[in-house]
């Protein structure tokens, strides 16, 4: 095998336009694989860890390979892994400080993939483990939706709106998304119950006694969900701020905590006069949630939503078109064949 391999990395915070450059394969932990890269998607994450805006949460090291989640084809193993083998075909999304996807070969722990899912391409399946996982997590681990119970899932045409509403029905809940009008056929196919059109109708203005709200705007949506949630209810939010109960969770430093603490006050008085409650969801890796994923694609109760796929040598346009944010679903990016 080469020794080196062609990665997308940034030298600096506020660098938008990755290069493409030749780097050392990455060796192997004991509970590593290597993979061999096929198709890495796009994640809003990506765009905010260039601009420098996770620098509260997070501390990477310069010169920085970019990407957050994968599917490819394991062709080395560490020394201690027995559950997977050279010519697995995987996908998955790497630990916070292990990130690099946009990469010819990449390692990864073992706890953080899965087999891909057979009905899939390696394309689709790179659509799936980042959004997916966030989805999951926020409607399933956080807000624990059952049966007849209401969520509002804002930007349901987006990369997570298109996961989280096919799982939201999985969940038995009654899905309201907003979208535009010519998203509103998509989210429907999808199982949305309601679709409000955010460019005629406020949300907020319309919609009352709801269980559980999934926040992937923040700003004055974010705000506006605790109006539309009865007391009890949850709000999940992706893109709001972290507030000190995260920042205790995450074990970040004190100072932070109490930072964190500062920004919120807003949305904390918010929780108080609901007796709504908020929750900052930062995703973490899951082989197991992964299988369950795996499980609803195979069995054709969840499917990917690919807007455009972009070749590796074209990943500054798939970025550009990303920061739009006018995808239906995901971009994805072929590094491999």
């Amino acid at each position: 095998m080469h020794k080196t391999m062609k990665a997308a990395l940034i030298t600096h915070y506020k660098q938008m336009t990755p290069t493409i450059e030749s780097v050392p394969i990455p060796l192997l932990k004991p509970n590593d694989v290597l993979i061999k890269v096929k198709a890495a998607s796009i994640n809003p994450v990506d765009l905010k860890i260039m601009a420098g805006g996770m620098r509260m949460l997070l501390k990477y090291q310069m010169p920085l390979i970019i990407g957050n989640d994968f599917a490819g084809e394991i062709v080395a193993v560490g020394t201690q892994v027995t559950q997977f083998k050279i010519g697995d075909a995987v996908y998955g999304r790497p630990r916070k400080q292990r990130i690099g996807t946009f990469s010819e070969y990449f390692a990864t722990d073992i706890a953080d993939i899965a087999l891909k899912p057979v009905n899939l391409s390696y394309e689709e399946a790179a659509a799936i483990p980042l959004v997916g996982l966030t989805s999951y997590q926020a409607l399933h681990d956080l807000m624990d939706l059952q049966p007849g119970k209401k969520v509002l899932i804002q930007a349901g045409a987006g990369g997570i709106g298109t996961l989280a509403i096919q799982l939201a029905k999985e969940l038995g809940a009654e899905v309201t998304t907003t979208t535009s009008q010519k998203n509103i056929d998509l989210v429907k196919s999808l199982g949305a119950d309601r679709v409000i059109d955010y460019h005629h109708e406020d949300f907020a203005d319309i919609l009352t006694n709801y269980d559980a709200v999934f926040d992937t705007l923040g700003g004055k949506q974010l705000e506006q969900a605790f109006r539309i949630v009865k007391p009890g209810g949850q709000v999940v939010s992706i893109t709001g701020l972290p507030n000190e109960r995260f920042a205790k969770e995450f074990s970040l430093p004190r100072w932070k905590q109490w930072l964190f603490r500062l920004a919120t006050q807003r949305l904390h008085r918010l929780e108080k006069q609901t007796q709504v409650h908020y929750h900052f969801l930062y995703m973490w890796p899951s082989h197991s949630e992964l299988m369950v994923l795996t499980r609803l694609i195979e069995s054709n109760r969840l499917r990917p939503v690919v807007d455009r796929v972009f070749p590796f040598a074209e990943l500054a346009q798939a970025l550009q078109y990303s920061q739009k944010g006018h995808a239906q679903g995901k971009i994805v990016v072929r590094i491999g064949e």
